[in-house]
């Protein structure tokens, strides 16, 4: 690593030092852009911050990439240099020779006991042995506080210090790539957490007169944040050798200029990936269903390389727990999943119920279909339900079964939240760690209020700040090599090799597909080319005609014949049909 020089964009700043804990205070000289340095170098491991004008308090470097005392203490300087690759070609996130592209979502600090980057890492060969390409772990950076979602961070460029820090996350990204794992990072610009969070005082980082579900919104105007959140992009992807970024709500970006954030983004992204010689990929979460998102920038869009379907979730969860409270109710009928499985979005330009207006546009058919993330399953559906429930709380396996099909069968590019694959009985609750007693209160209040206007009793409603919330979300992965568990982790293992050894599974072509839904009979079909996933969610047998081989089912005793196969209440199966039988 060369030496490293402290410096701060402080552009309404009359007077600003710089603070070592060993060797005390220098001024600073300040330049026409608004940034204030000098060129003397600072060791690794030297401890320092930022005092501006006259204040008495010592502020950490918004750059800075270690705070060892959190988010109330002095940066620390660390080694920078690009992590080693070690011969790791990168993985794209379409489909791939002997690839699946199943992403594996998981949160740090509830995905082991320890809750740390490094135990991770020892769980790592499950994630081999279960077949997923992508670990996607939520934010990581710094936060108030010993534990959270790591929404609420707020000093983008430090690793969590109860994680590990930053010398855990190189290890944790070398030991993923040793084994053929790439990394997909979550990362939050849209706003900042409540607590810790220095950059308005250092300059214009938010805008008064615009605000989303948080806060206050990043203004995007001003050059220099949008260089803060680019040069950060470029951080992960360079210094820590991830191979992609989940970009949070993308929708609360508020962005008037002429050229969007997300294109320059992109833009950057690219050049770099052909820097580096390896692929590099940005990954939008966008309720706009918008398809801008992704794409050519060419023909005028962003040019990411995916983002999320929530509409696949809704209509998926709808047809598996039959809920239609909310948001879900558009997604009654089982013919909402069949247009969310066959056109990418349901509200394509149609009402969205929910929002009181018409709601997104279609997505071109010339797009690949892997260009959308979809799921039963994630951090937000079952976190921001009043008690955390996963879909394992109310189905049975056979159903559960049936979610895993339709997961890992997406002929989108499907995403796993931790646990699922075994049907983890522990629920995965909003928990946070706020140390300031009144942003802890308000919290608490916030969230039974929530719920109690629809209807729930405030008792219980778990408080995100009783440390047991914390602690009933962790995995119990002494659950994995038990009944149901293990039968279901075999399901998912099987449907994920099945996938990878199906080409038409992950053929990247929203012209193959067709569906057929039948809300009387609970029936369901999905044609990718010539490939059929048949799912029965009725209470009687159904009998789907035509010859062909069965690649899986997700019930013992089903065997498909030479005029068609019967497939069982509560069950699935994939079928290859022969080429002269037409879908049905």
């Amino acid at each position: 690593m060369s030496g490293f020089i402290a410096r701060a964009w402080c552009p309404r700043a009359s007077r600003v030092a710089l603070v070592m804990a060993e060797s005390g205070e220098r001024e600073l000289s300040a330049t026409a852009d608004g940034w204030w340095t000098d060129d003397r170098e600072l060791p690794v491991g030297a401890r320092y911050g930022f005092r501006l004008d006259d204040a008495d308090a010592v502020l950490y470097d918004p750059r800075g990439r270690s705070l060892p005392d959190g988010v109330h203490g002095l940066s620390m300087v660390v080694d920078t240099t690009p992590l080693d690759t070690d011969g790791w070609a990168g993985r794209a996130l379409g489909p791939t020779p002997g690839g699946s592209g199943v992403i594996y979502e998981l949160h740090i600090g509830t995905f082991t006991p320890d809750g740390t980057l490094d135990s991770a890492i020892e769980r790592l060969d499950h994630l081999v042995e279960l077949g997923v390409d992508f670990v996607e772990p939520l934010p990581v950076n710094a936060f108030n506080g010993a534990y959270n979602w790591g929404y609420d961070g707020v000093a983008w460029f430090a690793v969590q210090e109860s994680y590990g820090g930053p010398e855990a996350y190189r290890r944790f990204v070398t030991a993923c790539h040793r084994r053929g794992l790439g990394v997909i990072q979550d990362v939050v610009y849209n706003h900042l957490g409540p607590s810790g969070n220095v950059l308005p005082r250092f300059g214009p980082y938010l805008r008064q007169d615009a605000a989303n579900t948080w806060g206050d919104a990043i203004d995007l105007t001003q050059h220099e944040v949008r260089r803060y959140i680019l040069d950060n992009t470029r951080m992960w992807f360079e210094e820590y050798g991830v191979d992609g970024l989940r970009l949070d709500a993308v929708h609360a970006l508020v962005d008037p200029t002429p050229v969007h954030l997300l294109r320059e983004l992109a833009q950057q992204t690219d050049a770099l990936s052909a820097r580096l010689g390896r692929p590099l990929t940005l990954i939008a979460e966008s309720d706009l269903n918008d398809p801008v998102m992704i794409e050519p920038r060419d023909g005028g869009g962003y040019g990411l390389a995916a983002q999320w379907s929530d509409d696949y979730h809704h209509a998926l969860h709808v047809a598996l727990t039959g809920e239609t409270d909310g948001y879900y109710a558009d997604f009654a009928s089982l013919g909402a999943l069949a247009k969310a499985a066959t056109g990418g979005f349901f509200h394509d330009g149609t009402y969205s119920s929910f929002r009181e207006r018409d709601h997104g546009a279609p997505i071109p058919p010339e797009l690949p279909t892997s260009s959308l993330v979809t799921f039963s399953q994630d951090h937000d559906q079952i976190g921001n339900r009043a008690v955390g429930d996963r879909l394992s709380a109310t189905l049975s396996t056979a159903r559960l079964k049936v979610a895993a099909v339709l997961t890992i069968c997406s002929p989108f590019t499907p995403m796993v939240f931790m646990g699922e694959e075994w049907g983890a009985s522990t629920p995965w609750q909003f928990f946070t760690s706020h140390p300031e007693p009144e942003l802890a209160e308000a919290t608490a209040a916030g969230r039974i209020a929530e719920f109690a206007r629809m209807g729930w009793d405030p008792a219980e409603v778990p408080d995100p700040q009783d440390p047991d919330t914390f602690r009933r979300s962790h995995l119990d992965w002494a659950e994995l090599n038990v009944a149901p568990h293990a039968e279901l982790f075999a399901c998912y293992r099987e449907l994920i090799r099945l996938r990878r050894r199906e080409p038409e599974l992950t053929r990247p072509d929203f012209g193959m597909l067709s569906a057929d839904a039948d809300d009387a009979t609970g029936w369901f079909a999905l044609h990718q080319g010539a490939i059929d996933v048949l799912v029965n969610l009725g209470t009687k047998p159904h009998r789907s005609p035509g010859s062909g081989t069965l690649l899986f089912a997700s019930l013992p005793g089903i065997v498909a014949d030479a005029d068609g196969v019967t497939v069982p209440p509560d069950s699935a199966v994939v079928i290859r049909r022969d080429s002269h039988r037409s879908p049905g």
